[in-house]
């Protein structure tokens, strides 16, 4: 064999070694995803779905479509690793370039992967999903024999007419819309033209979605910490109202258990009892605060919020620098790139520490979109409940889960959060081209979140030192009108 020969076989054998490996890598990384998202799905479904007592066929077909939502579940939590993912593997190969267990780490992999995401978010979303839905609500054709499979078949029809449907109405808005040859040879490109430009619209959706949700959630995890830490108190004596609550209940429950009425009280037993476990309630609170050691009273819930509060400041402060950005540097745009050079430069102009502070403050705004999107009054109905959540509630879940978390993505790069451009299909949108769109999103978030925690932060302090200072305490002015009628 030449030379010329041997060495283009030594070629095709590595090529043909890297992709066995990367095939390895994606399937092991996907496998542990799908394991920990079943123990998280198992975690909050409802037993009685999926036992055989009633009807095995049914219990069989919510197995099936349980399998769907994990395998959705772990698209979306491998949508939100991606990012920082890539961000970390960059990081790595910068600091250690010529070590040799770290050399699987490559751009080639990480491209695959991004490429992964996309396409398992677009099948879960256009296909999976709506058969695992359709799936359970199917009862087979009538006059059929009844079975899984006829479930199978009606969920196709079904699932086949939709897409029909959806496909019908996009090619008659956009015949309506251009009427050049351009746009009606575009017509009956499926691949390249319908799946992309409505996952686009996905994205967005979800984009805006983040948008909404993100400073909601940030205002609502304030909320939430000082609800889990204990607080420090001003000008406050544990133990004088810990012994006065004590006195009050004991008073109150000595009078339901007497059960007689005084000749000057009409003694109400249900109000009575409500007071009683409202004051039961406040005991057991200060007596868990009092429980508090000195470090958890007075160092843990501030430094919660201090921190809480400087990953809001430091993700306003990067969004107005990338708005001035916009303004002064057309590279400033959220943009697309086929090939993934890793292991050149840092996508931080502070190095590691940059690229660390990155990883956190995506997590963290991920974390507070979805803190958000289960407080919002629309979607608190999909809030999951353990052990009892039905499995028409988990789809619905995962969908916003995955709208929430393939955005993730797009959504920090149009911020500005990182310099990371985006992979593959990701950057094939139309809109991230689109300077007012992009430009008036950042402005967006920076005043939500500014507002939000304003608001939040100053109502809490006026709060505190109106406690602190006994106002609260004080009895309200009653106001009555001018006229002779009774008191307003």
């Amino acid at each position: 064999m030449a030379p010329v020969e041997q060495d283009a076989l030594a070629v095709r054998e590595q090529l043909f070694h890297e992709r066995v490996r990367e095939c390895i890598i994606c399937a092991l990384l996907f496998a542990s995803l799908y394991i920990l998202c079943h123990f998280i799905i198992t975690h909050f479904k409802k037993h009685t779905d999926f036992t055989a007592v009633h009807d095995d066929e049914d219990a069989a077909v919510n197995r099936i479509a349980l399998g769907l939502c994990t395998f959705t579940l772990a698209v979306a939590l491998g949508a939100v690793l991606l990012l920082p993912f890539s961000i970390i593997s960059n990081e790595v190969l910068l600091s250690f370039p010529q070590n040799y267990y770290i050399q699987w780490l490559n751009g080639s992999l990480i491209h695959g992967l991004w490429n992964l995401v996309f396409l398992f978010s677009n099948m879960s979303l256009v296909f999976l999903m709506p058969f695992a839905y359709f799936f359970t609500e199917s009862e087979g054709f009538a006059g059929s024999k009844k079975g899984i499979m006829a479930r199978v078949y009606e969920t196709s029809v079904v699932l086949l007419l939709l897409t029909l449907l959806v496909l019908g109405m996009v090619w008659v808005a956009s015949a309506i819309v251009g009427n050049d040859a351009a746009s009606r040879q575009s017509l009956y490109d499926l691949w390249e033209y319908y799946l992309p430009y409505l996952y686009s619209c996905i994205s967005l959706f979800g984009v805006l979605l983040l948008l909404l949700c993100t400073p909601f959630g940030l205002s609502t995890m304030f909320t939430v910490t000082g609800k889990l830490l204990v607080k420090p108190r001003l000008l406050e004596d544990l133990d004088e109202q810990l012994s006065c609550t004590r006195f009050e209940e004991a008073a109150v429950s000595h009078r339901i258990r007497s059960g007689k009425a005084s000749c000057w009280l009409n003694l109400d037993m249900e109000m009575l009892r409500e007071q009683f476990f409202a004051i039961r309630s406040k005991r057991r609170k200060l007596e868990l605060r009092h429980r508090a050691s000195p470090w958890q009273r007075n160092l843990g819930y501030p430094l919660a919020m201090l921190g809480l509060l400087a990953l809001t400041g430091i993700s306003v402060l990067i969004v107005c620098f990338h708005v001035l950005e916009l303004l002064l540097d057309d590279a400033a745009m959220p943009r697309g790139i086929q090939d993934a050079s890793l292991g050149q430069v840092s996508f931080s102009i502070f190095g590691s520490f940059g690229a660390a502070l990155q990883v956190v403050l995506i997590f963290y705004l991920m974390l507070s979109s979805v803190v958000g999107f289960y407080s919002s009054p629309l979607f608190t109905r999909l809030l999951p409940e353990r052990q009892d959540t039905p499995l028409t509630k988990i789809i619905g879940n995962c969908v916003s889960l995955l709208v929430l978390s393939s955005a993730l993505p797009v959504f920090s790069r149009t911020l500005g959060i990182t310099r990371f451009d985006l992979l593959g299909d990701f950057g094939r949108f139309n809109w991230l081209g689109n300077f007012y769109i992009v430009f008036l999103y950042n402005m967006g978030f920076a005043g939500l979140t500014t507002l939000c925690l304003v608001k939040r932060v100053s109502w809490a302090v006026q709060a505190e030192l109106i406690r602190a200072f006994g106002l609260h305490k004080l009895p309200l002015p009653v106001t009555r009108c001018q006229t002779r009628s009774k008191p307003c």
